[in-house]
């Protein structure tokens, strides 16, 4: 996607070789048009794919995922990284590794709303090391759901993350690959 690169380098920080700061966009301030085309690019990726649901993780990845789940015309699932006074004591839970909060967080997904009959994308922002994403696949195979890909929307293809996944064998779709930050640059693939 030209338009998401060109806002990359217009807007995006490189704090270190590992660490791209994106909150204009993707992580704490939103492009409500820009986001509607991510979901637009999503949702075309993935056409003729029988999905019934769109899952993420909570909170970067749901204004992306709630675009392609409209654009799809199905609900939105998230998983949460917080109990809740009103969760499920039986919920879906795994424990992950976060890359750019450095701490170990639970993803929490509510029984009733993953069903053995559902086929989910998930749809996340930034893919890194890929621990969030094994989280959320393990969820999806415990509930019996079937993963029908993954779209990421920024990569960085020089950690293992995407690249251990398409290994594993998922279908992985990423709007923009990055392939270094070194010298303060941002470098894509293509």
């Amino acid at each position: 996607m030209d338009i998401l690169k060109e806002r990359l380098l217009k807007e995006a920080s490189v704090l270190n070789s590992d660490v791209l700061k994106v909150d204009s966009l993707l992580n704490h301030g939103v492009d409500p048009q820009l986001t509607m085309e991510m979901g637009r690019e999503f949702a075309r990726r993935f056409a003729g794919v029988a999905i019934t649901k769109v899952i993420t993780v909570e909170s970067s990845g749901i204004p992306v995922a709630f675009a392609t789940a409209l654009e799809l015309g199905v609900p939105l699932v998230f998983a949460r990284r917080k109990k809740t006074l009103l969760g499920e004591p039986d919920a879906y839970m795994e424990r992950v590794p976060s890359f750019t909060k450095g701490i170990v967080t639970d993803l929490i997904v509510s029984r009733h709303l993953l069903q053995p009959e559902d086929t989910v994308l998930f749809i996340d922002d930034i893919i890194a090391n890929g621990d969030a994403a094994r989280g959320l696949i393990r969820i999806v195979e415990q509930s019996g759901a079937r993963l029908a890909g993954i779209g990421i929307v920024l990569e960085k293809s020089f950690q293992a993350g995407g690249r251990t996944l398409r290994e594993l064998g998922y279908r992985l779709e990423s709007l923009v690959k990055i392939k270094s930050l070194d010298n303060n640059e941002i470098t894509f693939a293509e």
